[in-house]
């Protein structure tokens, strides 16, 4: 089902998250269930709205948290306001927290690069993402509407760096563009495909990797060669040969950015 922009604009403004520690665990929880908006003002009175749903807000929860060292972020959303969605974005990627999200059922428009910020991204088998360009509402003159085109593009390449660098390398930036040119919806199975999520919901966690101690030569030294073995030590012990790496598909280096939105931007 595809939601048309007026289904979007008229999107309620509620409170959408319960950042909280778990008594026993430690883990804090956001559950980002609604839509990303900034705060506001009452089109009738010009008094200031408060959003419940802004990254102001989240950074006053996320504040009260202290040293938490577990944020699962729970996400069933249709987007909202760029800007507010990228400081959610940064916020949680700088955060020394483990972060671990689940997509509960819709990861749509800015509450899909939302989880791109965390370590892990773990998906229901039913639930979908959906990606697409920025769009925003625009009046003016000639020249006006043609710079809020420009705006948008830029917008849109800045917002597609989150999904670059959680691919890592899965997904090319041709491709990327492609599928978000084409306002696409994404199978659990697809996102995974392109490195968008990790694991789907209800599959075993992936086990740590089991790295050896630097002591582990001394403990296990190299036996003694006997004199009368005619065999060549190169032969016995060949230099491993350093494994080449593979040449990324997109040699763009991309690197985290503090992006300032001007402006309503929507995705």
């Amino acid at each position: 089902m595809k939601m048309s922009k007026t289904d979007f604009m008229l999107m309620s403004n509620k409170s959408f998250w319960a950042l909280t520690p778990d008594e026993e665990t430690g883990a804090a929880s956001l559950y980002i269930y609604s839509d990303v908006q900034a705060d506001g003002a009452d089109f009738f009175t010009g008094k200031e709205v408060k959003s419940e749903t802004s990254a102001k807000h989240f950074k006053e929860e996320l504040d009260k948290l202290g040293n938490v060292k577990q944020i699962n972020v729970y996400i069933n959303s249709r987007g909202g306001d760029v800007g507010e969605g990228i400081g959610i974005y940064s916020q949680l990627k700088r955060h020394k927290a483990h972060k671990t999200a689940y997509i509960d059922g819709y990861a749509c428009s800015i509450a899909s690069v939302i989880p791109m910020a965390c370590d892990e991204v773990v998906i229901s088998p039913p639930a979908t993402m959906m990606i697409h360009p920025a769009w925003s509402i625009a009046m003016g003159n000639a020249a006006e509407l043609r710079k809020a085109a420009d705006d948008l593009d830029k917008i849109t390449e800045s917002t597609k760096q989150a999904y670059l660098l959680k691919s890592n390398g899965k997904i090319s930036n041709s491709k990327l563009t492609e599928i978000m040119n084409a306002e696409t919806w994404l199978t659990a199975e697809e996102c995974i495909k392109y490195g968008f999520a990790d694991r789907l919901l209800g599959e075993a966690e992936p086990k740590p990797k089991d790295n050896k101690s630097e002591d582990d030569s001394e403990k296990n030294p190299k036996p003694e060669s006997d004199e009368n073995d005619d065999t060549d030590k190169d032969d016995e012990y060949p230099t491993k040969k350093p494994e080449e790496t593979e040449e990324k598909k997109d040699e763009n280096d991309f690197t985290e950015k503090a992006m300032s939105i001007i402006g309503n931007f929507f995705m």
